[in-house]
């Protein structure tokens, strides 16, 4: 039998806390159109991430990737730091 593999999502967002020991708090930022008036609104979620080495400090831009519970809150994974802040 074939095994169906999911799509995992991906998302690319802020850090903006890293006090927590391997999780980091990421921010996305997204564009709707509004549904009546059609004026282009920005909408924020924040999600925790694992951050296995302790790398990403806060103002760095991440790439995190939908993973298994990895705790109460926490579903997602950094994959990769695009850019690190100054």
């Amino acid at each position: 039998m074939k095994e169906r593999r999911r799509v995992l999502k991906e998302n690319q967002g802020v850090v903006v806390s890293d006090k927590m020991d391997q999780t980091v708090l990421v921010e996305v930022r997204r564009l709707t159109r509004h549904p009546l008036y059609g004026r282009v609104i920005t909408r924020t979620k924040r999600y925790t991430a694992h951050d296995e080495s302790n790398q990403c400090q806060a103002g760095d831009k991440v790439l995190i990737r939908e993973s298994r519970p990895l705790s109460r809150r926490k579903r997602w994974r950094v994959v990769r730091i695009v850019e690190k802040v100054q």
